[in-house]
This record gives C-alpha cells, sequence and structure tokens, in this order.
C-alpha cells in the first residue's frame, strides 16, 4: 500500500493499492520534489468521478505504467473536493494550455509547484490525436531531464497568466450607470433552449441559479416570457432521467438535450440547489399576488412532491447519525455507469405483474429500452400522475436497493453542508414541513461541534474547517455557511444566529480580502502549502464564494446597519457588472446581487404576539430581495427591530434604507404594501 492508506479521503483511499507510489498532497511530497529535484505529477479526481476510475483501471493499476511514474516524478494525488484550491490553479493551467478542462486533471509541477503541463484522461493506447499515457510520461520525463529550460520558462509563463487571470475580467463601472434589466433578460434569453428547457444544447446542467433570476425578474417585470422559461427547465428535469424517478434526488447533468439520460452521479450541491430554486419557484405560484395559470398550478403541486422526495432521499441516504451531509454517490456500480438505475422491461413485469402495463406506458419503458438496452425511468408525458403510481415505485426501490449500491462518499464538507442547510430553511418555508427545520438546525449544530476549530486564533473567532478530518476552510465554506446563518436565522429569529453571522463576516473580511482586486481570496492568508492565492469570480456548478459574499454584505450590512459591508458589497458589483451582464449564465448569482442592488429590497420587520409565526408566514411568498427581524417586542440590539413597539396585536413594518411605511396589522395589509411597491418599481 501506498501513503494514501493513511489518509480519510474515499477517494484516496481508493488508491491506497495502486502500484502507483502515491502521496497525498502533504509537505513531505513536497519537499522530496524539491530534495530530489524530480517533477510533481499531481492527479486530481473525485470519488464519484466515472473516468476518474476508468484512468485508475487502465493506468494506475497497471505495474509497468507505475513503475515509469515512480521512477521519473513524485506522484501526488488530491480529492478535488477536500482541497478545492489545489484544483483551482492547476484546473486553471489546463484551461490555458487546452481549453477544457474535467477530471481526472493531470498536471505536471516543477518542484516547487508550479505547472508547466496539463490534461485531462489520456488512454492507455494512442487515440484521436491524443497520446497514449505512457508515450506522455515518457516525452515529459525527456524534457525534464533534457530540455529542463524550456519546462520552467513555460512554468513560469503559466504561473503569471493564472496568478493575473482574474484581475482581467474585473473593469469598475460608473455607481451612475443604469442598467436596461430587459436587455439583460433579452441577451440571457438567446441562451434558452425553448424545447427541452434549460440553457444551450448537450451536455445539460441544472443552472439553477440563472432559473432562480428568472423568477425574481417575473416578480418585478412580469414577462410572462421568463416564468415559462423557468418553469419549462423546472418541469423537463422533473420529469427526465436526470431526476431518480423511484429513489428521489437528482444527477448531476444530463448527457443529452432532452434531460433523459443522466451523468448519474449525485451531488449534495447539485441536490441543494435545485430543492432551494423548486421552494422558490412554488412560493412564486402559490402566491395570491401573482397571477398563474391552472398548469402552472398543477406544476408547483408537482414541485411539491419533488422537493419532498429529494429530501427525503436526502434524509435518508445522505444524512449521517448527527446530522451532518455526506458529498455525493457515484455513478458507477460494478465497475458499469448507471447500472444500478437502470431497468430491462422483463424485470419491471415480473415485480409489479398486472400493474407493468400502465407503469411502464408513463415512465416510458419498452423491451428495446432507451438507452444502451436498458430502461432509463422518466415521464415522457408532463403530468401530475407520478403520485399514483407509489406503491409500484416502492416495490421497485425495494427491488432495487438488493444491487449492489454506487460507492458512497461519506466525507463531509463544510460547503456543501453549508447549501442543503440553506436549501432545507427554503423548503420548510415553502411547505411547511417541520422536519427540514430541524435538519437545517441539526446541520448548524453539526457544524459548530464538528467543524469548528475550538482553538481561537488571533482574531479570538474559532476558525472554521473545510472538512471533519482536516484541512482549515476556504472562502465558498465561510461564505455559505454565513448565507446558512442568514436563512436559519429567519426560520428562528434566535440572535445566537445572526451574532454567530456577522462574527465570521467580519473574520472573512480579515482573513480572506484583497485590496488590490477588491475581492476576496478563495484561500486564507495563512495557507502556504500552494504556490499562490487567487480568486475565483465565476458562478459554475455552484455559485462562486466572492458572488455568495456580495449577497452576504448587502443583506448583513442592512440588518445590522452596516454600511461600511453594503459599501463593500457594492464596489464588488461594480467591479464585475460587465462580465455578469454579457454572460449571465456564467455570472447568474452576481447578477441577481446586481438586481437587488437595483431594485427597492424589502426590510421586514414584525413585532408583538406570535412575531416569529407570523413572519415565518410571510416567507410562504416569494420575496426574495429581503431582510427580517421579528420578536415579542422591541429590541434595541437590533437596528430593524429598535424603537418598534406593538400592543395587542402584532404590528408588520415594511422599510427600505430604514425608512419605514405606516405599520400594519394584518398579513394581508402587509401584502397590499409589497404589492404598492411592486407596481411602483415596475413603472420605473
Amino acid at each position: 500500500m501506498n501513503q494514501l492508506q493513511h489518509e480519510s479521503s474515499p477517494y484516496l483511499q481508493q488508491h491506497a493499492h495502486n502500484p502507483v507510489h502515491w502521496y497525498a498532497w502533504k509537505p513531505e511530497a513536497l519537499e522530496r520534489a524539491k530534495e530530489e529535484q524530480k517533477p510533481i505529477l499531481v492527479s486530481i479526481g473525485y470519488s464519484t468521478c466515472h473516468w476518474c476510475h476508468v484512468m485508475e483501471r487502465e493506468s494506475f493499476e497497471n505495474e509497468a505504467v507505475a513503475a515509469i511514474m515512480n521512477r521519473h516524478f513524485v506522484c501526488i494525488k488530491v480529492d478535488r473536493e477536500e482541497r478545492p484550491d489545489v484544483d483551482a490553479i492547476y484546473m486553471e493551467a489546463c484551461q490555458l494550455l487546452t481549453g477544457g478542462g474535467g477530471w481526472p486533471l493531470n498536471c505536471f509541477l516543477t518542484p516547487d509547484g508550479k505547472p508547466f503541463y496539463a490534461g485531462t484522461y489520456f488512454p492507455p493506447q494512442p487515440a484521436h490525436s491524443r497520446p497514449s499515457w505512457t508515450q506522455l510520461l515518457m516525452y515529459l520525463a525527456d524534457i525534464w531531464e533534457n530540455q529542463r529550460d524550456a519546462a520552467l520558462e513555460q512554468a513560469e509563463r503559466l504561473t503569471s497568466r493564472i496568478h493575473d487571470s482574474g484581475t482581467a475580467l474585473l473593469k469598475p463601472v460608473s455607481e451612475q450607470t443604469a442598467i436596461n434589466w430587459r436587455e439583460v433578460f433579452s441577451n440571457l434569453q438567446n441562451q434558452f433552449d425553448p424545447v427541452e428547457g434549460g440553457f444551450g444544447g448537450a451536455p445539460k446542467f441544472p443552472s439553477t441559479m440563472a432559473i432562480q433570476l428568472l423568477l425574481e425578474y417575473y416578480a418585478i417585470y412580469r414577462d410572462p416570457q421568463a416564468l415559462d422559461h423557468a418553469l419549462l427547465s423546472i418541469e423537463k428535469m422533473i420529469s427526465g432521467g436526470i431526476n431518480d424517478q423511484l429513489g428521489g434526488g437528482f444527477a448531476r447533468y444530463a448527457t443529452d438535450r432532452a434531460w433523459l439520460v443522466p451523468h448519474f452521479e449525485k451531488m449534495l450541491y447539485d441536490n441543494a440547489l435545485l430543492v432551494g430554486v423548486l421552494s422558490e419557484a412554488y412560493k412564486l405560484l402559490k402566491d395570491p399576488n401573482i397571477p398563474s395559470t391552472p398548469n402552472q398550478q398543477q406544476l408547483a403541486e408537482v414541485m411539491q412532491i419533488t422537493i419532498t422526495e429529494t429530501l427525503t432521499y436526502i434524509k435518508r441516504e445522505m444524512t449521517n447519525e448527527e446530522g451532518g451531509f455526506f458529498t455525493a454517490q457515484d455513478a458507477d456500480s460494478e465497475g458499469v455507469e448507471g447500472k444500478f438505475y437502470v431497468w430491462d422491461k422483463s424485470e419491471i413485469d415480473q415485480i409489479l405483474k398486472e400493474d407493468s402495463e400502465a407503469f411502464c406506458q408513463y415512465y416510458g419503458v419498452s423491451e428495446s429500452g432507451n438507452w444502451e438496452g436498458k430502461n432509463i425511468l422518466h415521464r415522457p408525458v408532463n403530468s401530475a400522475d407520478h403520485h399514483l403510481f407509489g406503491a409500484q415505485r416502492k416495490l421497485l426501490l425495494e427491488q432495487r436497493v438488493k444491487r449492489i449500491p454506487p460507492l458512497l462518499d461519506t466525507k463531509v464538507l463544510l460547503d456543501m453542508n453549508a447549501l442543503m442547510c440553506t436549501a432545507c430553511c427554503q423548503a420548510y418555508t415553502a411547505l411547511g414541513n417541520e422536519q427540514y427545520r430541524q435538519m437545517a438546525l441539526d446541520n448548524i449544530d453539526f457544524v459548530l461541534s464538528k467543524l469548528r476549530n475550538n482553538q481561537n486564533g488571533e482574531t479570538g473567532v474559532p476558525p472554521l474547517m473545510h472538512s471533519k478530518e482536516q484541512h482549515f476552510a476556504f472562502l465558498d465554506d465561510y461564505a455559505y455557511f454565513i448565507e446558512a446563518l442568514r436563512h436559519v436565522y429567519d426560520i428562528t429569529f434566535e440572535d445566537k444566529y445572526l451574532d454567530l453571522a456577522e462574527q465570521y463576516t467580519g473574520y472573512v473580511i480579515q482573513q480572506y480580502w484583497d485590496n488590490s482586486s477588491g475581492m476576496f481570496y478563495f484561500s486564507s492568508e495563512n495557507q502556504q502549502d500552494i504556490p499562490m492565492r487567487k480568486f475565483d469570480v465565476y458562478d459554475n456548478a455552484t455559485p462562486s464564494g466572492n458572488s455568495v459574499m456580495a449577497h452576504n454584505l448587502l443583506k448583513l450590512g442592512l440588518l445590522l446597519d452596516k454600511p461600511a459591508w453594503q459599501e463593500m458589497a457594492v464596489a464588488m458589483l461594480s467591479k464585475i457588472q460587465d462580465p455578469a451582464l454579457k454572460y449571465t449564465v456564467s455570472f447568474s448569482n452576481w447578477t441577481t446581487a446586481l438586481f437587488h442592488l437595483h431594485h427597492p429590497s424589502f426590510e421586514v420587520a414584525v413585532v408583538g404576539p406570535e412575531s416569529r409565526e407570523k413572519a415565518i408566514l410571510i416567507q410562504k411568498r416569494f420575496l426574495p430581495n429581503k431582510i427580517m427581524a421579528a420578536s415579542e417586542q422591541a429590541n434595541d440590539k437590533n437596528p430593524l427591530l429598535a424603537g418598534k413597539e406593538a400592543g395587542e396585536k402584532a404590528l408588520y413594518f415594511l422599510c427600505q434604507n430604514f425608512a419605514c411605511q405606516a405599520p400594519v396589522d394584518s398579513e394581508e395589509g402587509f401584502w397590499a404594501l409589497v404589492s404598492e411597491s411592486r407596481t411602483a418599481d415596475r413603472s420605473k
């Protein structure tokens, strides 16, 4: 066994028996490379990565190939989910060199960690103008031996480009620049798939942040095309094979345009973001002040079922006894992608007997199959009849669990946990299911007990950990956790969560802020084992930590009356405005923050008897650009509650920049004020 036997990551453990002398990304490996002046081969992947498994079987388990790797390189394996900072640097090197990226990511470095060559999957034999893995190894070993100056020069050039890449995007605009939001929507509309929903062609990703932006745009401007495309995208995903029709939960992405064929891995973060946007769409359709059709109301019921099924799956298969959430489930079982999930029609006939015909017709099952001779369950005809097949789906699920299951990656990572915590809060406010509230509270308790280093540093704030076993937190961890604390405050109105959000926001500003760029670094100033600190601004599969911090600073700046935080957010948004409005799908969360900045926010205070319950009821309806506070009586410690008293009945205050309209004493009166404000905003 190699050095990976000592690691906790399931992905690294998978490679512990390889004949390659793998190290983890640890000082001993980096020091050995410097001592021996050997190049480093860093191979990056994650436990549920299909092509990572393929390359392991073809190359890393091969004794002859391993001997070449061991002789010429110091070989390091990295779990990208455990070390996203390492992955980000070398993925950018790959993109700069090849124009693309992906996993497995194989990068060749100088002994001081600077990249001079990178690529993704390499086959065991030459194919499609791509060298074999062995050919590449021998070629680069020869370069290092005989043309080392060229490799070092390439490394310096690449490192410089990576270091400067983020700043090239940042171009501050004048604060007075008006944004034509209808034009922004038109640019986004150019990327719609009007037939199958989503954006672009295959492969197709959920793009939940762009869908959220469409919902918010519709709430203000009432353009039916925005709502129609958001709902079409949601409906197609729910009906497609990307949604596990038996067990609940969504796969990573669809390999085809029509959402039928998933890449079968299930990631915690995708399910969190999908639960969140489904909850918000459900709120919008159920809002009596926002018009909707009978078909849309039917879709709302389908969304409710889907949220329930997804969180049932998360609770059943992706949650530990302490309230932490696991990272992912693999696409492969028994070495075959999707084997756990697909069906022969004869199997279904045998299990369901007389019920099989109706079931197979509804879920698109045929003798010939719809994917490699097998059947992926989906709903070819959009309808709300999914719930009618509950008994049949239960029988098939009971049979499916007898199969050899895909690997479960039991890592517990702060960033992904915080995303799911936020999603549970959103689902609770949408559906009122107390279990979802408890899942969120349990998760916050888990993070504070298991992912917090209680040895206070110089700041007096206990730093957080990225993973339970090791590694201090990165920007995304803090940004998502602060966001989760904001949402948990909104369902409890307990000051301790707001206090924590305030403390950790101050900590992030101190440890991660870069004055020169006006953005937050991904890693803290204490991170010493990477060749550079960089910042990320793209909203990819998950929102960038910087865009989430912009939201946090805007909302907490208002809620806590910290104008400096708001000014920081405004400056960040000014610098990213140009690319965000031009390339909205890649900057969706940024664009939503800009949308909030340029439209009146809703500052909501509920004071008096049953104020917390009444405030939570407000959240059942679609009001995304808001901050909230609730208390039985005035609370001078909270700027939004200060000086606000109530008598026998609770009072609702609707404010903007702490200038409040006359309070009302009913929920109906409150929503009338909101409607007036939206109407005034729409007319501008």
